[in-house]
């Protein structure tokens, strides 16, 4: 709450901009200040900036509400509760959809489609309430340069052919979504603290930042001293803003992350120094010394970091044509699994696959294990089609 701008504090024009030519733009700014420090920039009595402190408190913070509150505003207006993500079992598992007011995460090994579920919510939320969306504009932060409008388009015309029913309908929704890529982690930043008006402005109703954890593995190598310490306050920094964008303005925020190997005969911090191409190889078990080593796959970014978010959704491979969503962290969810494709019109589940064989394991998001490529080739390709050495494993990894 204490990066709410000034100027939503009730505060006037004159005072604000006089505030913003000292770099005091947000609540916490103007609270971090001493009194004698304020009386100089405000040109106030000691007595009126005393009075701007208490409005400027009361402005940001956190007002107190009952369950029963809580209860009856979702029930008066169940659509601003949640954006469906028109995958009806999995609605139907988190009540609804991805819940507005709070961090939603994407993890998954590349190419299971985590872009494709943003750029699928992208255009869920520009639909009108009638049809399940927000009747919104989108803000998609892009650290990956994987985003395509040919894609969006597409999606919006094979999953809702009879709305997007003209050339006209689709740009229109284009135009709701607004691109921004960010390349580094002070970029990032400096996007996710200056995202408050534009959300007022251009009625954003959904964010989207794909992906977190690929800014910050390039730029913080944990072996450094001090560079772990550096990490963590980033992300808890951004956590910290998008989840106050969520609850004030109760808009769903998606991030989404990578994948790292989480080694059991290592300390825990060894397991984001890898490389993706480390990542899947080691699933495998495989060591440089020929030995099978004991570790799996998990999110990246650490323990702490999954409890910055919310729900944590995990797309994992299955088979060939098929891949696997389970639902490894939610307030509402229990601990759920689902098979689905990637098609012309995005993620569609596949709800008569058997499960019965399926085995879950564990239910700690930040521990769950996930299966990469080489995992699921296993059970389908012939045994001498697949790598004998580290050194083939890695080769046939690293296109992925």
């Amino acid at each position: 709450m204490a990066a709410k701008k000034l100027r939503r504090a009730r505060l006037s024009q004159e005072l604000c901009e006089r505030l913003s030519r000292h770099q005091i733009t947000t609540c916490q700014d103007f609270l971090c200040l001493s009194l004698l420090e304020l009386m100089k920039v405000t040109g106030q009595s000691y007595y009126d900036v005393q009075k701007l402190l208490c409005r400027v408190s009361r402005a940001c913070a956190p007002k107190m509400q009952t369950a029963y509150e809580m209860k009856l505003r979702k029930s008066v207006s169940p659509s601003s509760a949640f954006l469906s993500t028109t995958l009806h079992s999995l609605d139907k598992v988190l009540h609804g959809g991805v819940p507005c007011g709070s961090l939603t995460e994407i993890t998954s090994p590349p190419g299971c489609g985590k872009t494709q579920f943003c750029i699928m919510a992208s255009v869920l939320a520009t639909l009108p309430v009638s049809m399940g969306g927000l009747d919104g504009a989108v803000i998609y932060v892009d650290t990956e340069s994987a985003f395509s409008a040919e894609r969006l388009i597409e999606i919006a015309g094979n999953r809702f052919p009879t709305y997007f029913d003209s050339d006209e309908k689709l740009f229109c929704m284009t135009r709701s979504i607004h691109l921004y890529r960010e390349l580094t982690c002070g970029s990032v930043l400096k996007r996710i603290m200056s995202l408050e008006e534009e959300i007022i402005s251009k009625k954003v109703k959904l964010i989207i930042i794909d992906s977190v954890a690929s800014v910050v593995r390039k730029e913080f190598d944990t072996k450094l001293q001090g560079n772990l310490a550096e990490r963590s306050n980033f992300l808890a920094r951004g956590a910290s803003v998008l989840k106050y964008l969520a609850e004030e303005f109760s808009i769903p925020v998606i991030l989404t992350n990578q994948i790292t190997t989480s080694l059991s005969n290592g300390p825990a911090i060894q397991a984001d120094l890898v490389s993706p191409a480390d990542d899947l190889s080691l699933s495998e078990g495989a060591s440089g010394s020929g030995k099978r080593e004991s570790g799996c796959v998990t999110a990246a970014l650490g323990n702490t970091w999954s409890h910055s978010v919310n729900t944590r959704l995990i797309l994992q491979y299955h088979d060939l044509p098929t891949r696997q969503l389970l639902v490894a962290k939610s307030p509402v969810a229990p601990f759920s699994a689902f098979f689905y494709t990637i098609e012309k019109s995005g993620l569609v589940l596949q709800d008569g696959k058997d499960q019965t064989n399926l085995t879950w394991e564990g239910t700690n998001p930040a521990l769950q294990t996930i299966r990469v490529r080489n995992t699921a080739l296993k059970d389908t390709l012939p045994d001498a089609a697949l790598p004998n050495t580290i050194g083939e494993t890695l080769s046939n990894t690293s296109n992925l």
